[in-house]
């Protein structure tokens, strides 16, 4: 499943996404110890949803902008975010991660960003010009793990493959089992598509046999039943989230599965641990 970050800017995956991710930093923030977050798959940092790529999927319809139609106010902050790259507009551009991450930076936070893709690369230094961000344009997995332990006492990982290769989940899996033995206190955030309901199953056994305690998976389903060869919904496996982050999700998630829901479905969001 070809999933580049460009073609999919503002969907529902990246407003469920960054709206986890700025809540896991902020509960992680609660502490005032320095922070490293690291993105082993940037994309291009900016986004402009209507341009050709971004226009010619018109996702954002049913993610960013319905985010922003429903006035709940626990989306607050991701509606920030966005509107932060805007000048409070109505959002034309859309930051990806790496923009997102960088507005919740501390000072005495880092930000270390990564895109192998050339051009991906090249647009992502551009969009963080300004910002203390490093960036690196390596293979994925190899920086993940060069990059661990972090030099901060806690950190966060953000891996988030456009999953264009027959085996990323394998390479997922090893890699996260190697970074775990290196890092085992740190914060590991996965994103994924989902596109039925079995292979997901499988990857999760998989995961399961890796002897991680702490893997908390949220899951959201757009439809409420598999539609056959397409999209339908993705998910996050987070490794060590912090108590104040898991135990704020509720209300969270009902809100994004509300906004989110497609016309005619309730749509499911849901946040479980692995081993339960």
């Amino acid at each position: 499943m070809n999933y580049r970050h460009s073609f999919h800017a503002g969907n529902s995956a990246d407003v469920v996404k960054h709206s986890l991710l700025i809540a896991l930093v902020q509960a992680l923030q609660h502490k005032p110890g320095a922070l490293t977050l690291i993105d082993t798959h940037a994309g291009c940092g900016l986004y402009d949803l209507e341009g050709d790529e971004a226009g010619r999927t018109g996702e954002a319809a049913q993610g960013v902008l319905r985010a922003f139609a429903d006035r709940n106010p626990l989306l607050n902050d991701y509606r920030a975010a966005v509107n932060a790259v805007n000048g409070g507009n109505d959002p034309r551009l859309y930051p990806g991660s790496p923009q997102i991450l960088s507005q919740l930076l501390r000072p005495q936070d880092a930000l270390i960003l990564n895109e192998k893709h050339p051009d991906d690369a090249y647009a992502l230094r551009g969009a963080m010009r300004g910002t203390p961000a490093a960036v690196h344009e390596r293979d994925a997995y190899e920086l993940w793990l060069a990059m661990l332990p972090t030099r901060t006492p806690r950190g966060v990982v953000v891996v988030d493959p456009p999953y264009e290769q027959t085996d990323e989940r394998a390479r997922i899996t090893t890699t996260l089992a190697a970074a775990h033995r290196k890092w085992a206190h740190g914060v590991t955030v996965i994103w994924y598509p989902l596109k039925d309901r079995a292979t997901h199953r499988r990857w999760k056994e998989q995961l399961g046999k890796l002897g991680i305690p702490k893997i908390l998976c949220v899951e959201h389903w757009l439809y409420d039943e598999d539609q056959p060869g397409i999209y339908n919904g993705a998910g996050l496996f987070i490794v060590n989230p912090p108590y104040a982050f898991a135990q704020g999700l509720p209300p969270l998630l009902e809100s994004l599965r509300a906004a989110l829901a497609p016309e005619g479905h309730r749509g499911e969001i849901s946040a479980d641990w692995l081993h339960d």
